[in-house]
C-alpha cells in the first residue's frame, strides 16, 4: 500500500509544480483571447509579448501574444529593428502574465546601431532603454532571405533567449557590442516584404 502511494505521489509531483499561464495566439487583427492553461513542463515560465510595427507617422500596429515558454530562454527585454519593436516580459507564478506588454517608450540611451530601410542597411538607429547591443538576423520568407538589423537588450542576446525567440526575430540572429558593430551591408528585400515576413512569423508563435 505504501509503495502504491509513493508511486502515485511521484507521478503527481511534477504536475503539481507546473505553472498555469494565460495563453493566446494573435489573430489577423493582432488581438488575442486569453485562456488559462497548465504548462507542460516544470521548467516553464509565463510570457507575454507585444510586437509593434511602424509605417510612417501612423499609430503602430500591435500584435500581442501570451504563452508558456522554457525558463532558460524567457527574458525581460526588447528588440528594435526601427520599423518594428518586440517587447517580452516573463514571470514565474500562476497566471502572472495577465497583462499585455506595453511599449515602454524609452528614451535613447546613446548607443547606435545600423538598421535596414528598403534595400540598404545604412540607417542609424538610436537604441533605447536597456538596448545596449546591436543585432542582425536573416529570415527566410517565400524563398527569399531577408535581413533585419537593429538594437537589442543584453538579456535578449543570450544564446538561449535567441533560440526561444527565433520564430519572431529569425533563427540566424547574432549580437555584438559597440556602436554600428552590426555592419552596413545591403538587405535583400524592401520594407513591405520585411513587414509581411514579421507579421507571419509572429502568427506562428
Amino acid at each position: 500500500m505504501h509503495f502504491v502511494t509513493l508511486i502515485v505521489g511521484i507521478w503527481l509531483l511534477p504536475k503539481a509544480n507546473t505553472l498555469k499561464c494565460y495563453e493566446c495566439t494573435p489573430e489577423i487583427t493582432g488581438t488575442c483571447t486569453d485562456q488559462a492553461k497548465e504548462c507542460t513542463s516544470t521548467d516553464n515560465r509565463c510570457a507575454a509579448m507585444t510586437v509593434l510595427t511602424y509605417t510612417g507617422d501612423s499609430k503602430p500596429r500591435e500584435i500581442k501574444a501570451k504563452s508558456c515558454t522554457k525558463a532558460e530562454g524567457c527574458v525581460n527585454g526588447s528588440v528594435n529593428f526601427g520599423f518594428s519593436k518586440t517587447v517580452v516580459e516573463c514571470c514565474a507564478s500562476d497566471l502572472c502574465n495577465t497583462k499585455h506588454v506595453s511599449d515602454p517608450k524609452s528614451i535613447p540611451n546613446g548607443k547606435k546601431c545600423y538598421s535596414c530601410e528598403g534595400q540598404k542597411c545604412t540607417k542609424t538607429l538610436n537604441c533605447e532603454g536597456d538596448q545596449d547591443y546591436c543585432i542582425k538576423t536573416r529570415v527566410n520568407f517565400g524563398g527569399e532571405t531577408l535581413t533585419l538589423k537593429g538594437c537589442a537588450s543584453k538579456m535578449v542576446c543570450d544564446e538561449n533567449a535567441l533560440a526561444s525567440l527565433q520564430t519572431v526575430i529569425g533563427p540566424g540572429s547574432s549580437c555584438c557590442q559597440g556602436d554600428y558593430c552590426n555592419s552596413a551591408s545591403s538587405a535583400s528585400a524592401g520594407l513591405p516584404l520585411l513587414l509581411m515576413s514579421l507579421s507571419c512569423l509572429v502568427l506562428l508563435i
